[in-house]
């Protein structure tokens, strides 16, 4: 601050603050929205599974394959989608995988056969692998390194909104429309939150540009002090082939702590009404009212934990720590499983915990992954990481059948998180070359 000849106290703003803010505002929020309905297309397969499964007859074992098999689809075209991505340009490769995945999505009304089923979550899976890691790697075009915790931060509590929104609309859907035009609520929660997907691709060609250099609603000299922080955050690091980053030993071993953390993440997801239902709870509605409480609360934890990651400028141990809370909240449900009030509370520290880990973990690969080898790098992260889902859904459906319990599962995800934790704190910090 400075103080003025009159007296009055001024507060020096820094331009460079500015020219950021103008970024966020301009590129967060409709990636933040393009996120938000990505997921919900996703993960309504847990609410859907409520109803759609005593309508189709199907065993838990059945759900947890066909769940699951998104991450297949996710897997096997997840580093194709990235490079892609980085030889066309976000704007209309993320415009073309929203509209695919969200026509998709819809037509999983009609689905009447476990075989329809399994092809349909796979389709899913292949429209949508390289989203996430396409922005993540979008992100990296515009900010640098120490600003970018914050952002990517804002940018994944559209995870938590997703909830916050997904699991009070799935539940009126569900139970208001059922019936409506002779269709069963499920099929018109795929139907009403596969639209949206399709707008948002149309919106993504209207709002994106693919650089920096592209932005015609930045000045030039914006767009030279952008660069110049992006060429200075680059400047003494190894550049990385396609090759290179896809046989980095450092690369592999973040994939493995990836798939540990995102078990704990789609434990979360998936699984979530099924264990509050299971507490007592058998309207639909109030399941997802209900489900709308842990996101709410991890999106604020979220944002400050990264926020001050990113002010101190450590990564590891915050990464650690939100972990450690996630397996102590998913340990309560497993305990005290009858409880409605200490579900919630285990669900809300489940949910904070894992989804701060997230932003974190991301700020480690984009440490020393550069250019086309970056898009490959977290292509293969996030392609392997996801596998998680396929795992957790379909083991956690193999353990329900058989034991019809939840808490064996839960404790296997607790350890499977309490790991990918502690592996965290074991990754080495990229150094400079010269």
């Amino acid at each position: 601050m400075t103080t003025p000849p009159d007296g009055s106290v001024e507060v020096a703003f820094n331009p460079e603050d500015r020219v950021y803010s103008r970024v966020v505002w301009r590129l967060v929020p409709s990636l933040f929205l393009f996120f938000v309905f990505g997921y919900l297309d996703r993960v309504n397969i847990g609410f859907a599974k409520l109803d759609m499964m005593t309508d189709l007859h199907w065993s838990e074992s059945i759900y947890g394959l066909g769940a699951g098999m998104f991450f297949i689809g996710y897997f096997v075209f997840e580093i194709p989608s990235n490079i892609i991505l980085y030889r066309l340009g976000a704007r209309r490769w993320l415009a073309c995988m929203m509209m695919t995945w969200g026509i998709l999505s819809a037509c999983m009304m009609f689905v009447w056969t476990t075989e329809f089923f399994y092809l349909l979550r796979f389709a899913i899976g292949l429209a949508e692998a390289g989203f996430f890691p396409g922005i993540i790697f979008y992100l990296t075009i515009w900010f640098p390194r120490e600003r970018r915790g914050r952002v990517t931060a804002l940018f994944m509590s559209a995870i938590g909104i997703s909830g916050i929104i997904g699991g009070p609309l799935s539940g009126w859907i569900m139970q208001g429309l059922q019936g409506v035009k002779g269709l069963s609520g499920w099929q018109w929660l795929f139907l009403l939150e596969g639209i949206p997907s399709v707008i948002m691709g149309f919106m993504a060609l209207a709002v994106l540009d693919n650089s920096i250099q592209e932005a015609r609603w930045l000045t030039e000299a914006e767009k030279a002090m952008l660069e110049r922080n992006i060429v200075q955050d680059n400047a003494g690091y190894q550049p990385f082939s396609i090759f290179q980053a896809l046989t980095l030993g450092r690369v592999w071993f973040l994939s493995l702590i990836y798939f540990l953390l995102l078990i704990g993440l789609y434990g979360y997801l998936f699984w979530t009404p099924q264990i509050i239902k299971s507490s007592g709870v058998t309207s639909v509605f109030h399941v997802g009212l209900l489900s709308a409480i842990p996101p709410l609360i991890a999106i604020f934890i979220m944002v400050i934990v990264g926020k001050h990651s990113d002010s101190t400028g450590e990564r590891r141990l915050h990464l650690a720590v939100s972990g450690f809370v996630g397996v102590t909240g998913f340990l309560i449900c497993a305990l005290l499983g009858q409880s409605t009030v200490a579900i919630m509370i285990g669900l809300t520290l489940a949910t904070s915990g894992v989804l701060a880990t997230l932003p974190l973990f991301w700020a480690l690969p984009t440490e020393f992954l550069k250019g086309v080898g970056a898009a490959a790098g977290i292509g293969l992260i996030n392609s392997i990481g996801n596998l998680a889902g396929f795992f957790s859904t379909s083991v956690m459906g193999i353990i329900r059948d058989r034991m019809h319990d939840s808490a064996p599962g839960l404790y296997l995800i607790a350890a499977c998180l309490a790991l990918g934790s502690g592996l965290a704190l074991l990754t080495a910090r990229p150094k400079r070359y010269k």
